[in-house]
């Protein structure tokens, strides 16, 4: 609180005062009373009122900057009134009871909200979790009847379903990114079982583009969720693809720097315009190479990614030339798993 907004705002009281010490003054010196007399009361008068208002701005002052800084320190400051003192002024009171109702009114709509979205993530997943079963049902019956259907029919059947089946994938792990804690389960797994897992379900996707895999295979192993860790690399996966040069490739090689583990997962596409780097694992972002390349792009997907390495713990990183771009992924090794591995 400004002194200067705080005597703008006691003017009124100022002139109400000043108005009841000049018709004190008239009335003193009609009655009698000598000039040195009325100048006396008037300055005492002055005193008292300078020092009360003077007092009242200080602790005034005191109290709202007390009550400011526990707001700042709240992260949900609607939470205020729950830990304010109750104030001793009376105007003071009613702005607290109505703080109070505030609270409660926003308490009451976050529970709302958080019920609603608790239901619809629920539903989401259910419903997933459905649909995945007459995807498998047709893959099934495009692989069991392949004499019988086109040779052509049956790939691009199998690459639809594919396709369908990340994107369900897709739509699952993002509800689920939120608390990822209540669905992952991390243990020891060797890394280039969870390569060769992700390239097996994109199987007919590389097939149908003709992208050359070069695995450069070691036996490293890290700690990490298994079912996590393979959707991740199956967006890395889809994106080289959807970005591929005339001749696709797709390696991965793993080594070991310091106290990590380190994966790369590197092609030859159109590349990642260097002033995007910063921003492709923000939501939503696309990119002027990924709107060229694909009308089709959402930008979820390296988002997701992102999101994902931060809970499990892993860095991710990525590097792009005209014609290359490599992500690396991180995994931190302690001292027992690097004497194991020793």
């Amino acid at each position: 609180m400004e002194l200067k907004t705080y005597w703008k705002q006691s003017l009124p009281l100022l002139c109400v005062h000043i108005v009841c010490m000049a018709a004190l003054a008239v009335f003193l010196l009609l009655s009698g009373n000598s000039a040195d007399s009325v100048a006396f009361i008037l300055s005492i008068w002055a005193v008292i009122l300078t020092a009360y208002l003077c007092k009242a701005y200080y602790s005034r002052k005191i109290y709202l900057e007390k009550l400011l800084e526990l707001t700042r320190q709240l992260e949900e400051r609607y939470l205020i009134s729950e830990i304010m003192e109750k104030p001793d002024r009376i105007d003071d009171q009613i702005y607290y009871q109505i703080l109070k109702m505030a609270g409660k009114s926003m308490l009451e709509q976050i529970a709302s909200v958080k019920c609603e979205r608790i239901e619809y993530k629920e539903y989401i997943e259910q419903w997933i979790h459905e649909i995945k079963t007459p995807i498998t049902a047709m893959k099934l019956i495009c692989e069991n009847h392949r004499p019988e259907m086109p040779k052509t029919l049956t790939k691009e059947l199998l690459l639809e379903l594919e396709r369908t089946n990340r994107f369900t994938e897709q739509a699952l792990y993002y509800a689920r990114s939120e608390h990822t804690e209540k669905d992952y389960s991390v243990r020891e797994i060797r890394l280039f079982d969870v390569v060769h897992q992700a390239i097996a379900e994109n199987k007919h996707l590389l097939l149908n583009y003709n992208v050359r895999i070069d695995v450069q295979e070691t036996e490293a192993s890290v700690y990490s969720d298994e079912k996590w860790l393979c959707f991740i690399l199956n967006q890395m996966i889809v994106n080289a693809v959807k970005y591929r040069s005339e001749e696709p490739q797709l390696r991965f090689f793993a080594a070991q720097s310091g106290g990590n583990i380190i994966l790369n997962i590197a092609d030859n596409g159109i590349g990642i315009v260097e002033s995007e780097l910063p921003r492709i694992f923000e939501k939503g972002f696309t990119g002027k190479n990924g709107r060229n390349a694909s009308q089709n792009a959402t930008g979820i997907g390296l988002y997701l990614c992102r999101r994902l390495c931060d809970k499990l713990g892993i860095g991710i990183t990525v590097t792009s030339s005209d014609h290359h771009t490599v992500f690396q992924l991180c995994f931190p090794i302690d001292d027992f798993i690097r004497e194991v591995q020793g």
